[in-house]
């Protein structure tokens, strides 16, 4: 009996020690919550008071003038909105079940082929073909060109998350089950998909938070394969379209007269930046929360001893 007192006591955490995490992590969320809210104040500040005292907490004056000119292409902006989400879920959908099988393959001792593969997903996170052979395989062996497909297909595979996900494998599914499983009749995607993944769920919410990270901000591709076919541009692409328009002007206006000087003063220019940040970040972050409990419960794995 003391000793069990003992080990509560040497588990116990002090008070003082206690509220000293609480100061700490406070300190850190509010590092990570006051840049974000000072974007959305500059979004909200008129450019005179940018021009005239800088990024502020309290502005001189307030402007809805980056937001109105941001939503000049309301049509298009909704319509990229409805691209990048449609390509985000398609792609973290695709591209987690394949991580998935891809990595359950390799956990699998009884694999035959599993050091080929685990050395093929190792090498290609190391070593690439490069932008051009990449751009010549899309483009002209898959076909991957002003369509939906060209900006799901290239991040559908990711070696990294493969490699951590067969690393959130061996940590919490036990062979046991699977030999029991095996012996009960169940095939190998019955196994994966009733019995390993539904014990794997925090590993998938990470892996699916990462791969909606990639496909949310991805904006190369649209650059690369959406050329003619803007209705399929999602909306990094257009954004970064509507700030380089913007900068563009500023940098000719002095070619342009001075009629063109004072259109261009007239623009938004750093009020937009941080207008773009506010539309980029704001949706994905609202999808945090549906994946904390996942990542919160997988951290945790392996800190309890049984």
């Amino acid at each position: 009996m003391s000793s069990r007192k003992k080990d509560l006591r040497l588990n116990s955490v002090s008070a003082g020690t206690e509220a000293l995490f609480h100061v700490i992590l406070c300190l850190f969320s509010l590092a990570c919550i006051i840049p974000f809210v000072f974007v959305v104040i500059i979004s909200f500040s008129s450019e005179a008071s940018i021009r005239e005292i800088g990024y502020s907490f309290l502005p001189k004056s307030w402007s809805v003038e980056a937001y109105t000119y941001a939503f000049r292409k309301l049509p298009q902006i909704w319509r990229s909105y409805f691209n990048s989400l449609f390509i985000t879920v398609v792609g973290t959908v695709l591209s987690t079940a394949m991580c998935a099988m891809y990595s359950y393959a390799l956990f699998r001792p009884d694999f035959r082929f599993r050091g080929f593969f685990n050395f093929l997903s190792f090498f290609t996170m190391i070593f690439g073909g490069g932008l051009v052979p990449t751009y010549i395989v899309c483009k002209q062996l898959l076909g991957l060109n002003e369509n939906y497909a060209a900006l799901i297909v290239p991040l559908l595979v990711s070696p990294f998350n493969i490699i951590v996900m067969r690393t959130f494998f061996k940590s919490s599914v036990p062979m046991d089950l699977i030999e029991a499983a095996t012996i009960d009749g169940s095939g190998e995607y019955s196994t994966l998909f009733r019995i390993v993944v539904p014990i794997a769920k925090p590993g998938i919410a990470t892996i699916a938070l990462l791969n909606a990270l990639a496909y949310w901000n991805d904006w190369f591709n649209s650059l690369l394969y959406i050329k003619q076919n803007k209705i399929l541009q999602p909306l990094q692409a257009l954004l970064m379209e509507l700030q380089n328009n913007v900068d563009y002007l500023n940098r000719m206006a002095g070619h342009l007269g001075a009629a063109a000087i004072n259109e261009a003063a007239k623009l938004p220019t750093q009020s937009l930046r941080m207008v773009l940040v506010v539309l980029i970040v704001v949706p994905i972050a609202c999808a945090y929360p549906f994946f904390q409990r996942y990542i919160v419960s997988g951290l945790a794995i392996g800190s309890v001893k049984g």
